[in-house]
C-alpha cells in the first residue's frame, strides 16, 4: 500500500491569504504525486476553503467533539466536519493533551463518534518517558481510548506513534531513530492485538520532527506506514521534497508479519 503523509498545520497560518498561499504550492507541487497517499490538516476556519475534492490529496481535521450537535460552545461536529468533505480527524495529539489537560476519556468518546460518522481517526499515542515506565504508560492510553472500540472499526484507524521525549518543542528532547522509533510500532501493534486478536491489521505511522531528511529511515527502516509532520508542512518546498524522497512500502500484514507476531 502507498504510505500516509499527513500535514498538520496546526494553529498556522495566520491569517487566510498566506493558507491559500501554502495549500496551492503544496497541491502544485505534489498534483503528479504517485508514491503516497495525501491528507492535509488545516485549522477549522480553513476547512470550507478547501472544500473541493483534489484527485491528489484529502482533507482533514486537527480535532472534533464528541456529541454531534448541541449547546457545546466553541466545538466542532464530526457532523459540522463531513459537511465539509473532511475524511480524517486528528484525536488526542499530545498538544491538546497538555495544554487543553485532554484525557484518554475524552479521547475515547472522540474516537467513536468520529468512527460513527465513518471519519478515519489519526489517533495519537505517546509517552513523556522511554523504557518500562513509557511503554505502560503507552499500553494504558491504548486500553483507555479503545474500550468498546468495535474490532470491525480498528482498521479505520490510523494510529500515530507520537513519542513526547523526541518531539524539539520538549525540553531535554532526544532525537528518534527509526530503530527506537520501530520498538514503538510494534508496541503499538502488540498491544492492540491483544487487545483485539492476534489477527488484527494495524496501521501505525510515526509523528515527531520529520523532515525530507529523516522520512524514507522512518518508513522503511522503522516499518511504519507513514508519517504525520508538523512544523516541516508549512514550508512547501519541505513538505514537498519530503514527499519525494520516500517510496511505496509493503501492506501492514507483511509488516505485521516480519515483526514477529
Amino acid at each position: 500500500m502507498k504510505p500516509l503523509i499527513i500535514a498538520n498545520w496546526k494553529c498556522n497560518p495566520i491569517s487566510l491569504k498566506e493558507a491559500k498561499k501554502l495549500f496551492n504550492s503544496l497541491k502544485k507541487g505534489i498534483k503528479n504525486n504517485k508514491k503516497a497517499e495525501i491528507i492535509i490538516c488545516p485549522p477549522f476556519i480553513y476547512l470550507s476553503v478547501f472544500k473541493k475534492p483534489f484527485l491528489n490529496f484529502k482533507l482533514g481535521a486537527q480535532d472534533c467533539f464528541w456529541e454531534e450537535k448541541g449547546a457545546f460552545t466553541g466545538e466542532i461536529s464530526p457532523k459540522m466536519l463531513k459537511d465539509l468533505g473532511v475524511s480524517h480527524v486528528i484525536i488526542g495529539h499530545s498538544e491538546r493533551r497538555k495544554y487543553l489537560k485532554e484525557n484518554y476519556t475524552m479521547v475515547n468518546k472522540k474516537l467513536k463518534v468520529a468512527l460513527k460518522n465513518n471519519l478515519k481517526p489519526i489517533f495519537c499515542v505517546g509517552s513523556m518517558k522511554r523504557g518500562k515506565k513509557g511503554n505502560e504508560e503507552i499500553r494504558s492510553q491504548l486500553e483507555k481510548a479503545l474500550e468498546g472500540v468495535k474490532r470491525s472499526n480498528i482498521k479505520n484507524i490510523i494510529f500515530t506513534y507520537e513519542p513526547i521525549w523526541a518531539i524539539s518543542t520538549t525540553k531535554g528532547s532526544v532525537v528518534a531513530t527509526p530503530e527506537n522509533t520501530k520498538e514503538g510500532a510494534i508496541l503499538i501493534r502488540k498491544t492492540v492485538a491483544q487487545l483485539f486478536g492476534q489477527s488484527i491489521k494495524v496501521k501505525v505511522i510515526y509523528g515527531g520532527s520529520v523532515d525530507s531528511t529523516n522520512i524514507k529511515g522512518f518508513i522503511e527502516k522503522a516499518e511504519m506506514d507513514g508519517v504525520l509532520i508538523g512544523a516541516v508542512s508549512l514550508r512547501a518546498d519541505d513538505f514537498i521534497r519530503a514527499v519525494k524522497n520516500i517510496d511505496p512500502v509493503r501492506s501492514s500484514q507483511e509488516i505485521k508479519s516480519k515483526s514477529g507476531f
